[in-house]
């Protein structure tokens, strides 16, 4: 069953952000009336040291051509061997997903023709896969706090083995295309979702939860930088009962792609329609310079892929692996953990969400928090997914790259908490420790003189100064103007590098405005 939606606020905006084609039409156009149905499909790279049927290494960053075996680069006389660890790492993914493990799979030949496919065919399970129906649920959190986050579940078709394909690279300099078939090989689960999404933010959410369950069962590491994931999303556009045509877009490799390369899709059959143009079932790719998908093959003559049973390998029988024992070693799972946190610490699902985003900052957050269960675990959450996350983007640093200690954060954190610095010293304490990792917080602070000003009699002195430098000030703010006070905070602030409790300067002069 295909569940449809009404075009959701959020892809509405992306439409009138490209805005819809204002060529004439016969017809009257209403935008609203139409639903966008999104399916995905998701190539996981599983994580194991060697290939589904050979015995090389799958080692990312490896030199050119210097993981394949005989197997890999299709030499006569050559037969597969399953990888016994794939397939656990698939019935675990499996089980995790809620998925109906099926007790005998088997694997098919899928022929095309492609340089860096040197079979000439792909093995998967296109007919009898390893498990089928589960679901994953996920919440939808808009970036625009507007927009109330929800719960979406996708079901999911089923869960199929299959081997990658090598690169193809593209040599500017010779003009030639070469070929790296290191990834040859290297196994695969596709998870084959039902198309039950409505838009590119339902979309990029359902990877970002996937996402964050192969981070806990480590059966993929989930690296779409490295192409360890990707997604094809099929997008088609109906204003009634039946379906409208599709089109696939391959290779998404980032969760932002996922996103913007379906709303555009969305935008793209919408103004085809109103133009009274045709939509063609056809492949398309995605161009991240232009935010546009274009077209690379259609796919109105069927392509024959000749399936055919693979005769080099028995069906796959489940009875000849531990379950149970599979089944023992799943760990708390996002769900659990999403729980946990809203329970312990009071936080609503958006803010819940955005830490659970980022696992390194989620760790980081349990390490301050552990240590000091007296911490404020909002301003933790601040310091962390606002100034934290702020400084590591300015210095084009991924959190798992960062060498910052939990420690180190939790000790700024402190110092806001005990009114040692202010929030604009917070930040420059936590770009300072990039650069001069030997040194504490609190040693930072101290050697530039950035100690927040919170004795009241040098507020009172402060305020006192600023009164009599100026007095116009002063008498608007008695005549009534009372916005006047904040022309003064301004100016203790910038007398004292901004060091000045404003709570504090604001309380006092307050004091000291209403006496005469």
């Amino acid at each position: 069953m295909y569940n449809r939606k009404l075009l959701t606020k959020h892809t509405l905006q992306v439409i009138n952000h490209h805005k819809l084609s204002r060529n004439k039409s016969t017809k009257t156009f209403d935008k609203h009336k139409w639903k966008s149905v999104v399916g995905l499909e998701i190539h996981a790279q599983i994580s194991s040291e060697s290939k589904l049927f050979s015995a090389a290494g799958t080692k990312f960053d490896a030199a050119v051509n210097s993981q394949v075996a005989l197997f890999d680069a299709a030499i006569p006389g050559t037969l597969p061997r399953i990888n016994e660890k794939c397939v656990e790492a698939a019935i675990l993914t499996a089980l995790v997903l809620g998925c109906n493990l099926n007790t005998v799979s088997s694997f098919d030949r899928k022929h095309y023709f492609y340089a860096d496919m040197p079979a000439g065919y792909q093995i998967t399970q296109q007919f009898h896969p390893l498990a089928e129906k589960g679901q994953i649920t996920f919440h939808v959190i808009d970036q625009n706090i507007k927009n109330l986050p929800y719960s979406k579940t996708s079901l999911i078709k089923q869960i199929q083995l299959e081997q990658d394909s090598g690169r193809t690279i593209y040599d500017d300099f010779s003009k030639n295309s070469l070929i790296d078939l290191n990834r040859a090989g290297t196994g695969l689960m596709e998870l084959v979702f039902e198309p039950d999404l409505s838009n590119g933010l339902e979309a990029s959410a359902l990877v970002k939860e996937l996402l964050l369950i192969f981070e806990r069962i480590k059966t993929c590491s989930g690296r779409m930088e490295e192409g360890a994931l990707r997604v094809d999303a099929n997008v088609s556009i109906t204003d009634s009962d039946k379906l409208g045509t599709r089109t696939e877009i391959k290779n998404l490799g980032s969760i932002r792609a996922v996103q913007l390369a379906v709303d555009y899709e969305i935008f793209r059959q919408l103004n085809l329609i109103k133009e009274e143009k045709e939509v063609v079932n056809e492949t398309r790719g995605w161009d991240s310079i232009t935010n546009k998908t274009v077209s690379m093959r259609d796919k109105e003559v069927l392509q024959d892929y000749r399936f055919m049973p693979e005769p080099n390998l028995l069906p796959l029988n489940l009875n000849k692996f531990d379950i149970k024992k599979i089944q023992t070693n799943i760990p708390e799972l996002p769900t659990v953990t999403r729980n946990n946190i809203m329970s312990k610490y009071g936080f609503n699902i958006r803010k819940t969400t955005i830490l659970m985003n980022e696992p390194v900052l989620l760790s980081m957050f349990f390490d301050i928090m552990n240590n000091d269960t007296s911490r404020n675990p909002s301003r933790v959450w601040n310091v962390l997914t606002i100034e934290f996350l702020t400084e590591l983007n300015k210095r084009s640093i991924e959190p798992k790259q960062s060498e910052i200690p939990s420690s180190a954060i939790g000790e700024v954190v402190d110092l806001l908490d005990n009114n040692t610095v202010n929030l604009v010293h917070a930040r420059k304490v936590i770009a300072k420790i990039f650069d001069e990792k030997n040194k504490s917080p609190s040693q930072i602070v101290i050697e530039n003189n950035w100690e927040q000003i919170s004795d009241i009699e040098e507020i009172e002195k402060l305020c006192k100064e600023v009164m009599l430098e100026y007095p116009k000030a002063v008498k608007d703010y008695r005549r009534g103007k009372l916005q006047a006070i904040k022309f003064l905070i301004s100016h203790i602030a910038k007398k004292t590098n901004e060091r000045a409790n404003l709570a504090l300067v604001s309380k006092k002069l307050e004091e000291l405005l209403k006496n005469d």
